[in-house]
This record gives C-alpha cells, sequence and structure tokens, in this order.
C-alpha cells in the first residue's frame, strides 16, 4: 500500500477504484466494503485507492477537541495496510476544502487527480459545500466524467454504523470483548513510556506509566483490564490500570501496566499494549494496604484467566 499525503500528491495516472470515509476503527464493517473494493479494482484491472481525511472533519467544522477516535492515524495506517489496498490518499481537511463545491470536488479531486472509474460508495453519502450533493448527484457527475458508481447498500451500511456505535460504546462501558469482537482485533492503545509517582513499586507491583501518542485517541473507562504487550520481540502480559489512583489522592489520570513475570526499564520507550478483557471498575480503597490486596487479587485472576485461555 502507497501512502500519498493528499491528493495533490497523489502522481499515480493508472484509472482507479475508489471509496471515501474516516475508517475510524478499521472495523469487520469496515474491511467488508475494502475486501469488496480490492477485490472490484483487481476484477476490472483498476488500482484501488481509499480517500480519507485528516483532523477529521468534525474538529475542523465544529471545534469538536473533545471527539475521540478508535484509531490514531499511524494505527489506522497499521490496519490499512493489511487489507490488500494499493493507495491510502489522506487529504488534509481543511476549511477552505469543505468550501469545495460538488462540482470542483468531483472534477478537481475524484477524476483529475485520482482517476477515479469506479467509486463504490453508501447509499447515504453526502459531499460538496454544505454536503448538499448526493448519491443520484455523484451518478450524474459519473455520467459526464465517465465513471461508475457501485452504492453499497442501506444493510452492509448499518452493519458499519451498528459496529462503530457499539465499539465506542463498549469501549467506553469497559466492555472490551465486546469492542473486541467487532473491531476484529484487539483494541490498541500506543504511546510512550513516561515517569510516574513510582507508587506501584513502593507496592511491589512497578507499573510503566503509558502517554498515549495523540490527545484525541478514545480511552477505555476507568478501571483494571488485561493487556498484552510485544516488548524486545517477546510477547508480555500484565494489568493495566486506567484512572486517578483515587485511593492515594490521585486527580490525573494515567494508563499504568504491571507486567507479569517481565522487569525492565522502560522509560522513553515506544509501546503499544492491547487490551484483552476487563476485570474489574476503578475502586477507592481504605488505604494502600488494602489497595495491595486489591491488585494481588487482580494479578491471580489475571494469572487464571491467562492461564484458561491457552
Amino acid at each position: 500500500m502507497k501512502e500519498h499525503r493528499a491528493a495533490s500528491k497523489y502522481e499515480n495516472n493508472r484509472p482507479c477504484a475508489i471509496t471515501i470515509g474516516t475508517f475510524d476503527g478499521v472495523h469487520i464493517g469496515h474491511k467488508a466494503i475494502l475486501k469488496r473494493l480490492v477485490q472490484t479494482a483487481k476484477k476490472d484491472d483498476l488500482d484501488s485507492v481509499l480517500l480519507t481525511f485528516f483532523p477529521h472533519p468534525r474538529m475542523v467544522l465544529q471545534k469538536d477537541a473533545g471527539i475521540k477516535l478508535i484509531n490514531t492515524l499511524s494505527e489506522k495506517k497499521e490496519l490499512l495496510e493489511k487489507t490488500g489496498l494499493d493507495h491510502l490518499v489522506i487529504h488534509p481537511f481543511t476549511k477552505q476544502f469543505s468550501r469545495l463545491t460538488a462540482v470542483e470536488y468531483v472534477r478537481d479531486i475524484l477524476v483529475n487527480k485520482l482517476h477515479a472509474k469506479k467509486v463504490i460508495i453508501g447509499y447515504d453519502h453526502r459531499f460538496g459545500r454544505n454536503r448538499t450533493a448526493d448519491i443520484s448527484d455523484l451518478k450524474e457527475f459519473g455520467e459526464t466524467y465517465g465513471f461508475e458508481v457501485e452504492e453499497i447498500s442501506a444493510q452492509e451500511l448499518d452493519k458499519v454504523t451498528v459496529s462503530s456505535t457499539k465499539i465506542r460504546k463498549a469501549l467506553e462501558a469497559g466492555d472490551i470483548s465486546t469492542a473486541n469482537e467487532y473491531l476484529g482485533y484487539q483494541f490498541m492503545v500506543t504511546g510512550t513510556v513516561v515517569k510516574g509517582k513510582a507508587i506501584g513499586r513502593t507496592l511491589h507491583y512497578p507499573t510503566a506509566n503509558l502517554k498515549p501518542s495523540e490527545d484525541y485517541k478514545l480511552i477505555p473507562k476507568n478501571g483494571v483490564y488485561i493487556v498484552e504487550a510485544t516488548i524486545n520481540d517477546n510477547k508480555v502480559f500484565g494489568m493495566t490500570s486506567i484512572g486517578t489512583n483515587p485511593t492515594v489522592g490521585g486527580t490525573q489520570k494515567t494508563i499504568e501496566t504491571h507486567f507479569l513475570d517481565f522487569d525492565q526499564d522502560l522509560y522513553n520507550q515506544p509501546l503499544r499494549i492491547e487490551f484483552i478483557t476487563h476485570i474489574r471498575d476503578e475502586a477507592t480503597f481504605d488505604g494502600t494496604e488494602a489497595l495491595k490486596k486489591a491488585i494481588q487479587e487482580d494479578e491471580l485472576f489475571a494469572r487464571d484467566f491467562l492461564k484458561n485461555r491457552g
């Protein structure tokens, strides 16, 4: 898969089959659409192209700083790499871009820059300034500019929408199992290990304090989870606590992981944790001894779960 950081930087002259969207999560519904795109492109001797946008349109048009995404851009690229796509076009979403008329968008971007011959798109797709154009307009443009429009049915799109909604709600509820089922892979958080308050070490449970690589990353509900990571090419398992450490008077949200049967200095190193299941919600305990006892119980639960999981 070749990556292009704007439609203007796409320098491939082969005609393409293209689909368009944010594809946040690259979940099982998205993968079904992308599989269809890749197969159609191969059948018709076209290149397969996904046109996506960054930042998320809501971040630009609604100043929605609070929007949280299932994937960071780098995570999304890594997941898309596995789908067999020929080209990923990440077009900068700006206010200026949002003001393009429907005809400017189709003629200048889809046709002149990306050489679209087939557009695979949802029945409810809207585009152009103020999102005034719809799929019937796109079909008319297709007749004018020589491309075919293949409609993704309401039923197929409904699966995509339901999946995205369920994944977000599941993560916000700490329901990792449901989120992973719809994602088709283990939900991940990527970042860098930073220095914390070393409270875990005083309890004989040293932790790696993860700072996510992007502020817009959706983080699961506060609580304790079983996770896995790959460190120095070795798979390691651990317990991740998300929350403010209320027992010791914490106020800032942290993501701290105690790895089982592993003790190495990970400060300043990149780290990705993948979530397997939820153990319990965040709780306030009556002092550090009670907290330590709870962590010991979490460890017993985690070891038992992992042993039964094989």
